[in-house]
């Protein structure tokens, strides 16, 4: 279906030219799921771009050969290009929400494609829209038609992007990090329908993702990339279980496992030490029925229902459920970002539930109560360097003068890693993990008791993941603080966790310890998140 020889892809840069894929190569059957996995910048991106001819005018395509189904993509004229997407080849990319045009309803997003690519008319284009979303099993399609994507959930977005790009009947498929954000329940729903799709219209895919528990569970081959050039490629299961490249076998050694441990994750060269984390007698946290009501237009909304837990010194405490279970609410009324309706929140024993949000940060425990958000890039100024960043809170909430809090901002990204030389660098100057690992030295520069982590690998490639995981174990046990570790991601909570609780439509279903939870659940919905849960085959050399 795909043949694609010597693609080499340059852009034109102020600096001259920047090659971004070089010399890669690989063929597509019908019928078939090819992964193309590698970190951010590997080129993974870039080359479905290529493929569908959608690079902006920098961008300078080179192949001897790049046939799809008898046409050739690289010297296709603009107007069949413009054909050809859509009705044969179809693109899935990575944000479901820049994807779709915001102030138009979701069913005439369809018909527009339906209409371009003459698949239906103005009279039948509405009821063909409906069809599209019903096939991607969207409940009540005929109202869904008149929503806008503000109206619906990340995984209801990303499955309007589906039904868009399968509107036309495409045989090649390309999804570019199509579950990206997703939790992990959303996230195996989504990619279960795109191979139903796949294997009921007879189409082909390429899918490209960073997280290879994904891959080895989805795709017939796999790609390996980096720096823009292909190291290894083979069988799926071949590359998982005896990957031959040192690249792609760092990559399979940091994806988390259930078997593993979470110095396991870092490469076997780098040296750590075993560390022993002190869980003391002493509750740092302590909720009591907890509940917040947000009332809106249409009606209030329970978004937290009287949920009660405890966090000893020194003990890291997972908080998982989907998208929308009250994760980031619980978050947000513990670090005082936002007020609860109801329920107690002592700290250190001391009620500051009362304290109203608005006025925390002029409250001495405001230093002691630290958040580390999902997203490294929109958490940060994007004006502030990273030193200005790190300085922030010891400016604004402790009195020292400018020599102690350079003192500080060093000491601080030492800790976590981060070179100095870096510091005068602006966000986009950094990579994903640099950004991470700023977002971070900011948090623990005030030395808090308690550090709420929302999601902080999320974005992040599995080696840098590996990276950070382990440098909040180590800062866990250096500090003596405590974590409250909020993510969808199981294998990533049983490694680092001593403690899990589960939420489900904001309120607790379960909780206990690790190992308790993750080996014995009592509740079906803990079973189902942790058999949606991907599981990359079995390392040999691991017992």
């Amino acid at each position: 279906m795909l043949s694609v020889q010597n693609l080499n892809v340059k852009f034109n840069t102020r600096k001259g030219l920047v090659e971004a894929v070089r010399d890669i190569s690989f063929n597509l059957k019908k019928g078939e799921i090819l992964g193309i996995v590698g970190e951010s910048g590997s080129g993974k991106s870039v080359t479905s771009y290529a493929l569908m001819r959608i690079l902006d005018n920098t961008g300078l395509i080179r192949a001897n050969k790049m046939i799809y189904s008898g046409i050739d993509l690289d010297n296709a004229s603009e107007k069949l290009m413009m054909d050809i997407r859509g009705r044969e080849v179809s693109m899935i990319f990575q944000n479901p929400r820049t994807s779709l045009n915001p102030i138009r309803k979701i069913g005439v997003q369809i018909e527009d494609v339906l209409r371009r690519h003459s698949r239906a008319t103005r009279y039948n284009a509405k009821q063909k829209a409906i069809e599209a979303l019903r096939a991607v099993k969207i409940k009540d399609p005929e109202n869904r038609y008149y929503s806008y994507p503000y109206q619906l959930s990340g995984g209801m977005c990303q499955r309007v992007v589906c039904a868009i790009a399968l509107a036309c009947d495409p045989k090649l498929l390309i999804a570019d990090e199509p579950t990206t954000g997703l939790d992990i329940t959303t996230q195996k729903a989504v990619m279960d329908l795109i191979k139903d799709l796949i294997l009921s219209r007879n189409m082909s895919s390429i899918f490209i993702t960073h997280d290879l528990g994904l891959a080895s569970e989805y795709c017939d081959r796999i790609i390996v990339m980096k720096d823009g050039s292909i190291v290894e490629k083979g069988v799926t299961k071949n590359i998982f279980t005896y990957p031959k490249h040192p690249y792609t076998q760092k990559l399979v050694n940091a994806t988390p496992r259930p078997e593993k441990n979470i110095r396991s994750l870092l490469p076997p060269q780098v040296k750590n030490h075993e560390v022993k984390h002190v869980i003391q007698d002493h509750t740092i946290l302590e909720v009591k029925n907890l509940s917040k009501l947000y009332k809106g237009q249409f009606g209030s909304i329970q978004a937290v229902k009287s949920i009660s837990f405890k966090i000893k010194k020194g003990e890291c405490v997972g908080l998982v459920g989907e998208s929308g279970c009250g994760k980031s609410t619980t978050s947000a009324i513990l670090s005082r970002l936002i007020d609860a309706s109801e329920g107690q929140i002592f700290f250190d024993k001391k009620d500051i539930s009362m304290l109203p949000s608005k006025n925390f940060s002029k409250n001495p425990i405001r230093s002691h109560i630290q958040m580390v958000f999902q997203d490294p890039t929109e958490s940060l100024n994007p004006r502030y360097t990273a030193k200005q960043s790190i300085s922030d809170p010891l400016k604004n909430l402790t009195n020292m003068n400018n020599d102690e809090i350079n003192t500080k901002v060093i000491e601080a990204s030492n800790l976590v890693g981060l070179p100095l030389n870096l510091l005068d660098r602006l966000p986009h100057q950094l990579s994903g993990g640099q950004k991470a690992r700023v977002g971070i030295a900011r948090a623990i520069a005030l030395s808090p008791k308690l550090l709420i982590l929302d999601e902080p690998t999320a974005s992040l490639d599995v080696s840098i993941q590996a990276v950070i995981l382990n440098l909040l174990v180590d800062l866990r046990a250096k500090l003596g603080m405590s974590y409250l570790f909020v993510s969808h991601d199981l294998n990533v909570v049983q490694l680092l966790c001593d403690y899990i609780i589960v939420m489900k439509e904001g309120v607790i279903i379960e909780q206990g310890k690790s190992n308790q939870i993750i080996s014995n659940p009592k509740e079906s919905y803990t079973r189902l998140l942790l058999e949606a849960s991907p599981k990359p085959p079995k390392l040999p050399n691991v017992p």
